[in-house]
């Protein structure tokens, strides 16, 4: 029969330290994970005020290190500190290349009169702002608010997403500002063109293609977190009571 291992003084305290902490993180998930996401959410933002006030290393980090969650493509992206929030294609053109290339078009990041470019695209502010809010919001309702159904989530959160990310993707295919849904043609038919044609057209703010990049994020965040935050509340209430019992015992 194996014999259990007797702990020194030292490496009892030890272990009842690291036990403390795991407690305390496990009481406290909830404001570690919002603190993440607030830091996650709120770097892309820093990036142009790095550039307006010529800290151009760490602008250049924060552009790249989003750029491996996003496209960065600058008519589908905000802007800061210059005219208008959001520009068209042929705005971005006319300034930076004239040229539908995704690689060549998300290099732009902006200049003087333009401002510069928040570091992902509005979808991706949508989708992960809206988690982060979500999450603050989750606080006040964390002892009452039941999981949303799996089958919710995919209806409301994954589907819209899954349209409105997959049409974009294969309207690009004709080429960046060529296809589908860049004119909506489709859409001013349906509706008799009874928008201005600025809705219907391009993706700028206020944009038929903005407002469903805008709104589908919501959605996909706020299912994220009316799906996952539930369970991550009962999972660390079990396990923090468990790692209390042992306390008790060993101290």
């Amino acid at each position: 029969m194996t014999q259990p291992v007797s702990l020194s003084p030292r490496e009892r305290a030890l272990v009842i330290t690291l036990d403390r902490v795991i407690l305390s993180g496990l009481r406290h998930w909830l404001f570690i994970v919002n603190l993440l996401f607030g830091v996650f959410v709120g770097l892309p933002w820093l990036a142009p005020v790095f550039v307006r006030t010529g800290q151009l290393a760490p602008a250049r980090a924060i552009y790249f290190l989003y750029s491996t969650q996003c496209h960065q493509l600058p008519q589908r992206s905000f802007f800061l500190f210059g005219a208008k929030p959001t520009y068209s294609l042929a705005e971005i053109q006319a300034t930076w290349q004239d040229t539908d290339n995704p690689y060549l078009l998300r290099q732009f990041v902006g200049n003087t009169e333009m401002g510069w470019k928040v570091a992902w695209s509005d979808r991706m502010v949508s989708m992960y702002t809206s988690i982060f809010f979500g999450g603050v919001l989750f606080a006040l309702v964390r002892k009452r608010l039941k999981p949303m159904s799996l089958w919710a989530f995919i209806l409301l959160a994954i589907l819209p997403m899954l349209i409105d990310g997959g049409t974009h993707m294969a309207s690009d295919l004709a080429g960046i500002g060529n296809g589908f849904r860049d004119s909506n043609a489709w859409l001013a038919w349906l509706t008799g063109n009874v928008f201005p044609s600025t809705f219907y057209a391009g993706d700028a703010l206020g944009s038929f293609n903005s407002w469903m990049r805008l709104i589908t994020g919501v959605l996909f965040g706020v299912g994220v977190v009316w799906l996952v935050y539930p369970y991550m509340e009962q999972a660390t209430g079990e396990t923090a009571e468990v790692l209390e019992v042992k306390l008790r015992g060993v101290v």
